[in-house]
């Protein structure tokens, strides 16, 4: 018993053990990444949270701490206005619109490029050109050729399919949000035709040939055979594309600065923040937006879990 006392006290002496020493060693490690999320993550959130509860102003920003006169009035500022609920049902038209068109453009586009063809490999890497193009870049190009005066659609439309006048696609009130829409489903359907592309490679070929060979047509084989096997990526595209779509700010911006019926609620954010300089204000309807996308991820990591797949 003195003897294993001894081996202890000897072993205690010589220092911290293998196991001590890659947790040091580990938490040494992870520290830089610590100290980045805090900076750069946490404490933005922190200040923001706290800047939705006072009444800040440009005008007064200098003086506002994290701890001042916390009041509930940018709350009841954003939610009495009218302009407030109806950019929040612009901004539910435009991501329903934008998630259900880009999901099936990547839809259709990858079972058009599922089967081999000479050439297949440079289709597939031109379909990626929308999404990895600067949105600045595409945003410039669309509202060029959409431009009612010297627009290359519009002069197409007129010599080739009787219009009588140039549209104003992004301008107008009628046009302007489909307008949007579109580009949305163009510009982010390559996300989508990834994803499925993925997926459909990887589904059994045995199945969709006995079907085949039963004599079930194309359509068949597709309602009951591809598509079940799609959903669960499909489940995780939609929740993606809603929550990404619902958060974007960028596009709509560059193409109507939120005019002609077109603002979403990331806009009016903007709007708040820089036309009227209502930080408080402008913070507090972050919050509520940041509050949705929580309920929004809430709701994707149970679809993740039953589709056996995580984008996480």
């Amino acid at each position: 018993m003195a003897a294993r006392r001894l081996t202890a006290r000897r072993l205690a002496g010589r220092g911290p053990t293998l196991a001590q020493r890659d947790a040091r060693a580990g938490l040494l490690l992870i520290s830089p990444t610590v100290l980045v999320i805090t900076f750069v993550v946490i404490v933005p959130i922190l200040w923001t949270i706290s800047l939705a509860f006072q009444y800040v102003r440009l005008i007064n920003i200098r003086q506002t701490g994290l701890f001042g006169s916390y009041t509930l009035d940018n709350f009841r500022t954003v939610f009495e206005e009218r302009e407030f609920w109806s950019t929040l049902w612009t901004t539910v038209l435009y991501t329903v619109g934008g998630t259900a068109t880009s999901i099936l453009l990547g839809l259709i586009a990858a079972l058009a490029l599922r089967q081999p063809f000479r050439g297949r490999a440079f289709v597939r890497g031109a379909f990626l050109h929308p999404w990895v193009a600067p949105v600045v870049a595409v945003t410039f190009v669309w509202t060029t050729l959409l431009n009612p005066e010297f627009g290359l659609v519009n002069d197409w439309g007129q010599r080739f399919l009787g219009w009588d006048e140039a549209i104003p696609f992004l301008s107008q009130s009628s046009t302007a949000l489909f307008t949007v829409i579109a580009f949305e489903a163009w510009r982010y359907f390559p996300f989508a035709f990834l994803f499925i592309t993925a997926r459909l490679q990887a589904l059994p070929a045995d199945v969709e040939e006995a079907s085949r060979v039963d004599g079930a047509t194309p359509f068949q084989r597709f309602w009951y055979i591809v598509l079940p096997q799609l959903t669960p990526v499909l489940t995780v595209l939609v929740v993606l594309r809603f929550i990404f779509t619902f958060n974007k700010f960028d596009d709509v911006f560059l193409l109507t600065g939120g005019g002609a019926d077109t603002q979403v609620a990331s806009v009016l954010v903007y709007q708040y923040l820089t036309a009227r300089g209502d930080i408080g204000a402008a913070a507090a309807q972050a919050l509520v937006l940041a509050g949705v996308l929580i309920v929004l991820i809430v709701a994707y990591i149970p679809a993740t879990r039953r589709s056996g797949e995580s984008a996480l």
